[in-house]
């Protein structure tokens, strides 16, 4: 997706789930830092490619995961991310 079809940043909704089970539920419009100054701040730190995904902050819902879990992060207008949990 590009820059100019994802359009604003601000007003997106974020959602975590884990097993199905809603733990963090957010929107850009209410970040600390916008998302201009998020990526100005971390490119400041490292080179950001095409793809970089990056997560921020502790809102509401942090709690423990366990192997077996299903974690699945979505962002209205860009898509949904599902990652498995398992033991090292």
């Amino acid at each position: 997706m590009t820059a100019d079809e994802f359009g604003d940043p601000a007003g997106h909704e974020l959602q975590l789930t884990v097993d199905g089970e809603v733990r963090q539920r957010a929107n850009t419009r209410d970040l600390i830092m916008d998302v201009p100054a998020l990526i100005e701040f971390a490119s400041s730190y490292y080179t950001l490619e095409p793809g970089d995904i990056l997560f921020t902050g502790t809102p509401e819902g942090v709690g423990p995961i366990t192997p077996g879990n299903t974690i699945a992060a979505s962002i209205s207008g860009i898509g949904r991310m599902t990652v498995a949990v398992r033991a090292a």
